[in-house]
């Protein structure tokens, strides 16, 4: 088979299988250009951190992946839909599919822990018996190993303990896709260790697909089948950990100094 044909097996084989795939992306907020020609694909299964300096405009990236923002121009298309074309009813549907993990975990502190893994299902257009919410609940905890914190209070959690009832949470509608925004963010090295470990088991366990934005290099190397470096607002390079850290490129080495 000529190089061609394998090119072009290549680009058939990703095309069917992207669950995102972003194209000429652009965003500015007044005089500042954020994203500039962007362009990602993120595949069934497959785990892409992306990696930039602050005010690089990765949660921006994620926001307009979600339709929170809306670009300047550019496609996003998530399961094939055109992100930027959704009215509000198709964008909550499309949402279902996506879970995100928030920087902050975003619990409520007013609520327990049942309280808050049950309000994604509370949705009027969601329609699930108390029974059936009850064992939602009680799989969501044990996939983060905490069962036995189901009617304790957020404030009553550690902060490893809080990102994974955040997780828990984010993963109770057994979301397609992933949106870590920095998961491993002001957590010491033992903990942030295992919420990445924790983020390639529910990988394996689902076959979720991640978007995951960090500059923890631990975690960058633990979660990441592919690395996509945002520099200048565009993908300035993409690649494995192991391609990208033995770069000799003087925009890509910073990244990867220890």
């Amino acid at each position: 088979m000529d190089t061609g044909m394998k090119q072009a097996g290549v680009r058939k084989q990703v095309a069917e299988t992207a669950v995102i795939r972003i194209r000429d992306l652009n965003i500015s907020f007044g005089g500042n250009h954020v994203l500039r020609d962007f362009n990602l694909v993120l595949t069934k299964g497959e785990s892409v951190v992306v990696l930039g300096k602050s005010g690089s405009g990765k949660s921006v990236l994620i926001k307009c992946i979600v339709g929170l923002l809306l670009p300047d121009s550019g496609s996003i298309e998530v399961f094939g839909s055109e992100i930027t074309e959704l009215n509000d009813e198709e964008l909550d549907h499309i949402r279902v599919k996506i879970g995100f993990l928030f920087q902050s975990n975003a619990l409520y502190d007013s609520m327990t822990v049942r309280e808050n893994l049950e309000f994604p299902l509370r949705r009027r257009w969601i329609n699930v018996e108390q029974d059936e919410i009850n064992q939602m609940v009680m799989e969501a905890l044990t996939n983060v190993g905490l069962e036995n914190t189901v009617d304790m209070m957020p404030a009553e959690l550690s902060g490893g303990m809080r990102k994974r009832i955040a997780l828990a949470r984010t993963l109770i509608l057994k979301p397609e896709i992933i949106l870590y925004d920095e998961p491993t963010s002001g957590l010491d090295p033992v903990t942030g260790r295992e919420i990445s470990d924790l983020i390639v088991e529910i990988q394996k366990k689902y076959n979720t697909s991640s978007l995951i934005i960090s500059h923890e290099m631990n975690t960058v190397r633990r979660t990441a089948n592919r690395i996509v470096i945002l520099i200048d607002g565009k993908c300035y390079a993409d690649g494995t950990f192991e391609e990208l850290s033995a770069s000799t490129d003087k925009e890509i080495q910073p990244f990867f100094s220890k």
